[in-house]
């Protein structure tokens, strides 16, 4: 099963700003997991707030809001309320699959693939070294997302020419030209300030020209 292939703590770092999960409730999960796995069935934010720096009001606010949002779960059995993280989890690994799935596509796609090795060379040539797997990993994610290998390039060049030769700058200039765009077809943004660093998020809600009609949410 995926669930006993890929380790829990490593899906949730790698997706918790997706899921637009903030750092404080981030270290609630690991917490909350860390207890369970010691046989603290019932997670409370009195016994979280023993073993945390942070104020048991700012606890509670927070795991509500991971309650709310279906991330967590309590159930009763036998008699006794259960804290759970199984909708956390199954939320991950349906992420993990979605993903792979997409990757999948990307390699098997020889448009795609001409595309990628079209970006790798502009990257490489214009940052003047070769490209860390991590920004590997990030630019295919671009392209498996829509974005077409002359978008990526132009934003690499605006980022280049703000003497920014990084990633995240790209991922940034990506961004804003995702906002412009809906802005121009709507006139407004659905997008929170909150999530301005996170380009798949964005990507998912932006009505943007270049977004593959087949893909996936």
């Amino acid at each position: 099963m995926i669930s006993e292939a890929v380790d829990f703590h490593f899906l949730l770092l790698e997706n918790y700003k997706k899921l637009k999960i903030s750092e404080n409730q981030l270290a609630i999960i690991l917490m909350m997991d860390h207890l369970i796995s010691y046989g603290d069935t019932f997670v409370t934010a009195d016994l979280l707030s023993l073993k945390m720096s942070l104020d048991i009001k700012e606890i509670d606010r927070l795991l509500a809001d991971l309650l709310t949002r279906g991330l967590i779960e309590y159930t009763t059995a036998n008699g006794k309320t259960i804290t759970s993280l199984n909708p956390l989890k199954e939320r991950l690994y349906r992420e993990f699959q979605i993903s792979v799935s997409k990757e999948n596509e990307v390699r098997n796609n020889k448009t795609i693939s001409d595309q990628l090795t079209n970006i790798y060379e502009n990257f490489q040539q214009e940052l003047g070294r070769s490209l860390s797997p991590t920004e590997v990993s990030t630019i295919r994610e671009w392209v498996a997302m829509g974005y077409t290998d002359e978008i990526i390039i132009n934003a690499l060049k605006e980022a280049i020419s703000q003497g920014k030769k990084s990633i995240k700058s790209v991922d940034k200039i990506l961004l804003t030209w995702a906002k412009r765009e809906e802005l121009e077809a709507e006139g407004k943004t659905s997008i929170k300030d909150d999530w301005t660093n996170n380009l798949e998020e964005t990507i998912r809600i932006a009505k943007t020209p270049w977004l593959d009609e087949d893909d996936e949410d």
